[in-house]
């Protein structure tokens, strides 16, 4: 098992808050997380896909009031969206009665669907918190041979920890299917499995484009709209990241639609049949998958606040990513898959025209160095530390 490093959070967060969702995608270990902490207080564990777990909490009030001393956990708590109104009452009056802190924690596979259903329930009574895949520093991502074992396998705990690269592919592969019968069907419209399938395979091979929907409808024979409801339906499910472009007002033209990235790079290479590393190095998508793949990296240590975003104009300037902490602090990061280097003169228009108090360019490299403009080259691992003391 690799020890998680947000469990931490999550248990500081329930020594301050009455009820924690922690909230991604299903595999990616937040039942492990929620079983770890469970283990050191007295609680209780529900999967709600499971009917008689279900059926415990239809009455909730008399299910809390025989369990009102221990941490309830509720898996896949967004199969019973009608909860959240009736756990308002049960919080405010464990309030009354001094209990104040760690009373439940909900794990969701949805982001939109989640903080809909509690928001307007729970406001100013529950924290909320991402887990994301296993990250670089997670596994090791100072070594070399372990940074490309995580690129190419992705974070997900049990496609990481295969035994072999084949087992791992195939754990994708089922990941994949799962998702598509069972799981996209549960939270939106009805859409075929084959044609959905196909718009996550052409995003994959897009990995990291400017958004057309256009292009992708006619591909697909459906409207532009059409390509828009799916991928909202996939960014809400945490498989789908839509970077927004920055598009403040310096006077210049600048693109305004967002980037599309395949959120984990494993699923990536298993919608391409990429199932090696050599595959991978030969393959069109490994520029945008090593750009996707930082990126998710980088965003999983970002401090609470912080918004992410690209830079770029129809001449040619750009940054990959801009994270902006304050109106007076932005960092742009340049991110290029080379052990040596370069940037283009793109870059360079780009920050004049952002001016950030930090320039990066994370590389394939462990030695950190600076390089012409200020601009200091640095490994995808030593970035995330800097961020985690930010």
């Amino acid at each position: 098992m690799i020890p998680r490093r947000l469990e931490t959070s999550i248990r500081a967060a329930l020594q301050r808050s009455p009820s924690v969702a922690l909230i991604g995608p299903r595999q990616v270990g937040k039942t492990t997380i929620a079983l770890n902490i469970a283990e050191g207080a007295p609680s209780v564990y529900l999967d709600l896909e499971s009917r008689l777990d279900l059926e415990k909490v239809r009455d909730i009030h008399l299910f809390h009031s025989q369990n009102s001393d221990k941490l309830i956990v509720m898996d896949e708590v967004q199969r019973l969206p009608e909860l959240f109104q009736e756990l308002r009452g049960i919080i405010d009056q464990e309030r009354r009665k001094g209990h104040k802190t760690g009373q439940f924690l909900f794990l969701g596979s949805a982001s939109l669907d989640l903080l809909q259903q509690s928001g307007e329930s729970l406001a100013g009574r529950i924290t909320y918190i991402e887990l994301y895949p296993v990250d670089a520093l997670e596994y090791g991502g100072d070594k070399y041979d372990r940074l490309n074992e995580l690129w190419l396998r992705g974070g997900f705990p049990e496609s990481l920890l295969a035994d072999t690269e084949s087992n791992s592919l195939q754990w994708r592969r089922d990941f994949i299917k799962t998702y598509l019968e069972r799981d996209i069907p549960q939270f939106g419209p009805r859409i075929p499995a084959e044609t959905l399938e196909r718009f996550w395979t052409m995003l994959a091979h897009n990995q990291g484009a400017v958004l057309n929907a256009s292009h992708l409808g006619r591909n697909l024979e459906i409207s532009g709209v059409t390509i828009g409801r799916y991928l909202d339906l996939m960014v809400d499910l945490l498989l789908i990241r839509r970077l927004k472009p920055w598009t403040f007002n310096i006077g210049k033209r600048l693109v305004r639609s967002p980037k599309i990235y395949v959120r984990d790079s494993g699923i990536v290479h298993a919608l391409l049949n990429i199932g090696s590393y050599n595959q991978l190095l030969g393959h069109p998508v490994v520029g945008g998958s090593w750009e996707g793949f930082v990126i998710e990296n980088i965003l999983s240590v970002a401090p609470a606040g912080m918004q992410a975003f690209y830079y770029g104009t129809p001449g040619g300037a750009e940054i990959d990513l801009i994270l902006e902490f304050s109106a007076d602090e932005k960092w742009a990061i340049e991110i290029k898959r080379s052990s040596s280097p370069s940037l283009s003169k793109g870059f360079h228009i780009a920050c004049q025209d952002v001016n950030p108090q930090k320039r990066y360019v994370v590389y394939a490299g462990t030695d950190r160095f600076t390089l012409t403009d200020n601009v200091t080259a640095i490994s995808l691992a030593e970035l995330m530390r800097e961020l985690l003391q930010v």
